[in-house]
Parts: C-alpha cells; sequence; structure tokens
C-alpha cells in the first residue's frame, strides 16, 4: 500500500523567495557579485602565473628597489579594497532599497540582519 504523498502550504518565506520582487534582488546581486569575482580572481591568477613563468618581467626594476612584482603585489589589495567600496555603494543603491522594500511588504517574517543579530 502506498501511502498519500505528503503535501504542505509552502511557507512564508517560501513564498518570498518565489516572489518577483525577491528574484529581482537576486539578480541584481548576482549581476554584480559575479562578473567582480571572475575577474578579481583572473586578476590574480595572472599575478600568480606571471611570477612563476615571467621572474625576468617581474623582477625588473620600476623605480628604486620596487620591482614589477611588488607594484602588481600592492595593487592586489587596492583591488580588493576599489570592490570593497563598489560593493557598498552598489548595495546601497540597488540591493538595500529594495531588500527594503520585500521587509517591508512582508512585516515581521523577514528581519534585516542587524535585527536579527539583537
Amino acid at each position: 500500500m502506498e501511502s498519500p504523498p505528503i503535501t504542505t502550504a509552502p511557507t512564508e518565506v517560501q513564498l518570498i523567495e518565489e516572489s518577483r520582487e525577491f528574484r529581482h534582488l537576486r539578480g541584481s546581486f548576482r549581476s554584480f557579485a559575479f562578473p567582480v569575482t571572475i575577474g578579481f580572481v583572473l586578476w590574480y591568477l595572472l599575478y600568480v602565473l606571471l611570477s612563476s613563468y615571467a621572474p625576468g618581467l617581474m623582477g625588473t626594476k620600476v623605480v628604486g628597489h620596487i620591482n614589477v612584482a611588488l607594484v602588481l603585489g600592492l595593487l592586489q589589495f587596492v583591488t580588493t579594497f576599489a570592490i570593497a567600496a563598489g560593493y557598498a555603494r552598489y548595495a546601497g543603491r540597488r540591493l538595500d532599497p529594495a531588500a527594503a522594500a520585500i521587509r517591508e511588504t512582508h512585516g515581521a517574517v523577514v528581519h534585516a540582519p542587524r535585527e536579527a543579530a539583537e
């Protein structure tokens, strides 16, 4: 004998995840995060590959004792901070207002991360 399939009504969170607004929010996040992540990983791999296979280039002096490897290594840090600042700006303009609208629409079901931690 087969038992009847168990069906449950979708929870409020599942309904939010399936909503057009949430899908748009997730798409907006991904449209920023994926290309930037891929770009940064490629930039990092370029640095590693140049360090491994082009030591002559990387050892080229730029100014005094500063060589290309040091400049590119420091640019890795600059790139990291630029990405963080760019993401904060992007999130403030595109993601945070959409997330706030979803929270407002669905009331107490969804909490902002800061509210959930308190």
